[in-house]
């Protein structure tokens, strides 16, 4: 069950008919790897700054997708008035103490369609790096299973998140793009046979133990590698996956001493600093007399420290160096491509349905108060000129009262009939200002403000 953090306000019950969802982020496409890795989320950071951006007020709901080819944060405005995209992306220069001018150029900005579109190509694999890919519906899962967790999300985001996982399985139960699944650590494993020509009888080693390097291990034993073994911080983690896939675990301590011995080198490891450095790799490579050594670094942050290139024998790749093998994956998939997007547009339509659904039951409400606002000031004015009973009274009250309903009656049964309300949002906004409406919190302000401008009014002080 989610619970909700005591430092931050509980969510709302229900969405406001006002809703949009903003997004800030950065891919592969916008931003280097050593970009990336400076504003990747650990699980711990990415719900500290959902909770941050709550008590702050800059959003109602938040949700974190941090994986080693993007960075994105989604979320509810507070205040739908706020520019509120600005006020995400000065939270995160403050939260990962980065200049303002690092981001210029390299993080993209959508609100309402346009982020929930963004979101479902995400999720179906079409905004990959390699078309298609397997893990990230499985991270996009993860993230919004921890928000839910720890009470970031609210009616809206749920609906979204939920959404995209619908249209991520469909596609890839509908569409050729997930056949013959591509994946990053796929990927590795491919680029070690280019340069090794053959794995078999070779020998690996797997820095992590979690779902990324499970796949590396899974596509290495397919092309017959010889001898395997997983290095983790928990041994017991690098236990599990080595004895489920016929390989040894090694101590963490022993990560060192080990490294002479592999052919190749697998990294998928969490972690703000590298855990191998240059003068690590120039050990191993002394210890192997000249023989190469094959470094795939999936990790983001990197696994490898930036200064190992350029090390004699050593041929490191890391997420960024999988150009060759991506234009491979997408050219034999492209053409799949308009049926993906078919099935995204048609789930964006009832996302924008629901959406349109929220503001057109609100407006019932507000055409009620407003009317109801008219007849109250109607009232008071004309019965003070007459002399009526309290009965007379109550009676035009109540004939006033009727006919405010009879009026609502129509266009209420209109829209609960109506089953599709998509299109309509403009309809609706015109109608709001054709009869001067505003939302709920908009004309709660503006009682306020005429309250200030009677009470200073009264007050006779000025500056």
């Amino acid at each position: 069950m989610a619970t909700t953090p005591s430092n931050t306000k509980p969510l709302a019950a229900s969405p406001r008919s006002d809703v949009q969802i903003a997004l800030i982020g950065c891919n592969h496409r916008t931003a280097p790897v050593e970009f990336r890795e400076r504003v990747a989320f650990t699980i711990e950071q990415a719900r500290a700054a959902a909770s941050s951006l709550r008590q702050q007020g800059i959003l109602q709901e938040a949700v974190v997708l941090s994986t080693c080819n993007r960075s994105e944060l989604y979320g509810v405005p507070a205040d739908s008035r706020a520019p509120v995209t600005k006020a995400m992306e000065e939270f995160l220069t403050s939260f990962h103490r980065i200049p303002r001018s690092d981001f210029d150029g390299r993080f993209y900005r959508w609100t309402g369609r346009d982020a929930i579109q963004h979101l479902y190509r995400v999720a179906a694999g079409l905004d990959s790096m390699l078309l298609g890919e397997a893990e990230i519906l499985g991270q996009l899962r993860t993230a919004y299973s921890q928000a839910l967790e720890y009470g970031s999300t609210g009616p809206v985001l749920n609906r979204a998140f939920q959404g995209a996982l619908e249209v991520g399985k469909r596609i890839r139960a509908e569409t050729e793009v997930g056949a013959r699944p591509m994946s990053v650590a796929f990927a590795g494993v491919r680029l070690a046979e280019r340069v090794f020509g053959n794995l078999r009888g070779r020998t690996a080693l797997i820095v992590g133990a979690g779902a990324v390097a499970e796949q590396v291990v899974e596509h290495l034993r397919n092309r017959g590698i010889g001898r395997l073994e997983v290095v983790n911080r928990s041994l017991g983690r690098a236990e599990d996956l080595a004895g489920r896939m016929g390989g040894k675990a090694v101590p963490w301590h022993s990560l060192e001493s080990v490294l002479a011995l592999p052919d190749v080198i697998v990294t998928s490891i969490s972690g703000s600093e590298p855990v191998l450095t240059r003068p690590m790799l120039e050990s191993a490579l002394a210890a192997r007399a000249g023989k190469p050594i094959f470094v795939v670094d999936l990790g983001v942050p990197r696994n490898v420290a930036a200064d190992a290139v350029g090390l004699y024998n050593l041929y490191l790749y890391n997420v960024d160096d999988l150009g060759e093998i991506v234009e491979q994956n997408r050219r034999a998939r492209e053409a799949e491509i308009p049926r993906a997007e078919a099935i995204i547009a048609e789930h964006v339509a009832k996302f924008e349905t629901w959406r349109a659904a929220l503001a057109a039951g609100s407006i019932v409400d507000e055409l009620r108060g407003h009317f109801h606002q008219h007849r109250e000031d109607l009232l008071r004015e004309r019965l003070a000129e007459l002399h009526v009973s309290a009965e007379e009274r109550q009676r035009l009250m109540n004939i006033t009262e009727e006919l405010v309903e009879r009026l609502l009656v129509e266009p209420a049964e209109r829209l609960r009939k109506t089953h599709t309300m998509r299109g309509h949002l403009g309809a609706l906004d015109a109608l709001r200002h054709l009869f001067g409406i505003s939302g709920p919190k908009a004309q709660k302000a503006q009682k306020v403000e005429k309250a200030e401008e009677g009470s200073s009014g009264d007050s006779g002080d000025g500056e």
